[in-house]
């Protein structure tokens, strides 16, 4: 298994007829079953439900398992995503590892592939209690390692493959990461994972490039009041208690730079615990009238279009911002911190700003010099959506993950209870 690991990078298709035959058999034959404890909304949820979708879209035999009500299962079963409800967890989980079990066992699984931190040991539990011997995937969606000793001592050596979802996660996970001097906690001490980094393997997360496109939206701009000549920044994410996303620091480096740019509005665009907070900052920093937290958007793409400009000021840890590519998949350009793995994804598209987190003045610099720039022309627009497109779509990444999944079990479940027989 660790050998086939080590070439996946460097192996080579089949040729011809017979690698489309193999194809094809394969991916009738073997099956996959992600597992997802909450499906509740959020970036990891988001990730695992447009992969489970992506593959699906490929041929795969995968399904998804997780609280059947849950606001994401509902989006899974419009994308036609296999569902399989899973019960309340209870203590210890036990619920959701004894239904997992029993499908995994039941559909006889050859991959089962866990997606939040709560649920890589409950992964590795069912695949062992089904007694089908399934290959085990985990992704890591978070800029850190496990937080306890015994999931960094022994994860490693109980799953098949670990993708990290940016080179930064990966390295975190092999090297560790350190900033002793940091004014966010959980960004002082991060340290490594033990065990085979061989099974450590950079998969970037996706985003859908089909919906995330540039197109006129007037209608949006309407809602949101924006006139014409007005230069909009918005940043958008949950902003929830003690410090959300930088929204507080976006809103000081509004109050900095509002006087070099009288047609710039700044606008907050998401939900969370913070919400009383900014709005008495927007009141004592006096951008009343010209900043504002917009009622809860339904439609990302037409906010992302209604945006001149995007900035994430991003003040804790971040392993790969899908945001900054949706923007970019838009046309837009960004401003943003460069922390963690932001630099790696505003690397896709690379128009805009990288400003040091926490650096108010700097991030009034850039969005000053950002209203002075000439807007991207159509064609650039389409241009920075195409570069999206290819390297960091759902499409890239299913197939990405596809290409594992054939790494990990490259014969049949016919050919392998041939073999145990």
């Amino acid at each position: 298994m660790t050998q086939r690991l080590r070439r996946f990078h460097s192996a080579k298709p089949l040729p011809g007829l017979l690698s489309s035959a193999f194809l094809r058999s394969w991916r009738s034959c073997v099956r996959v079953a992600h597992l997802n404890s909450r499906l509740s909304g959020g970036g990891t949820d988001d990730q695992c439900v447009k992969l489970v979708a992506g593959l699906h879209r490929r041929g795969l035999n995968v399904r998804l398992a997780g609280p059947a009500e849950a606001e994401l299962a509902k989006v899974a079963r419009q994308l036609g995503v296999p569902f399989e409800g899973t019960p309340t967890e209870g203590a210890l989980k036990l619920g959701f590892v004894l239904s997992a079990a029993r499908l995994l066992r039941r559909e006889r699984i050859d991959i089962v592939h866990g997606h939040h931190g709560r649920d890589l040991w409950p992964t590795i539990l069912a695949a062992r209690l089904s007694g089908v011997r399934p290959r085990i995937v985990l992704t890591r969606h978070l800029a850190k390692s496990p937080s306890s000793w015994p999931s960094r001592r022994f994860l490693l050596s109980h799953c098949d493959a670990l993708i990290a979802v940016s080179s930064f996660v990966a390295r975190v996970l092999r090297e560790g990461h350190y900033e002793p001097g940091s004014p966010e906690r959980e960004r002082r001490v991060r340290p490594p994972l033990l065990g085979d980094y061989s099974k450590i393997h950079v998969i970037h997360g996706g985003i859908d490039t089909e919906r995330f496109h540039p197109r006129e939206v007037p209608a949006q701009r309407q809602e949101w009041r924006l006139e014409a000549g007005q230069f909009a920044f918005g940043v958008v994410g949950g902003y929830d208690l003690p410090r959300g996303k930088g929204q507080r620091e976006f809103l000081r480096a509004a109050a900095q730079m509002r006087q070099h740019a009288p047609n710039a509005r700044f606008l907050i665009i998401g939900r969370g615990t913070l919400g009383p907070t900014l709005e008495q900052d927007i009141a004592q920093l006096g951008l009343s009238g010209v900043a504002r937290l917009t009622p809860y958007c339904h439609d990302m793409p037409a906010a992302m279009n209604a945006l001149d400009c995007l900035v994430h000021p991003q003040v804790g840890t971040e392993a790969f911002p899908g945001v900054v590519l949706e923007a970019f998949a838009c046309g837009r350009p960004v401003i943003a911190s460069a922390l963690d793995g932001i630099p790696e994804a505003f690397g896709f598209g690379g128009r805009g700003q990288l400003v040091p987190a926490e650096d108010i003045q700097a991030l009034a610099d850039a969005m000053t010099a950002q209203v002075h720039e000439p807007p991207l022309t159509a064609a650039e627009r389409q241009n920075l959506h195409q570069r999206i497109e290819r390297q960091c779509s759902v499409s890239v990444m299913a197939s990405k993950v596809f290409d594992l999944y054939q790494v990990l079990a490259p014969h049949s479940p016919r050919d392998k209870l041939t073999a145990q027989g």
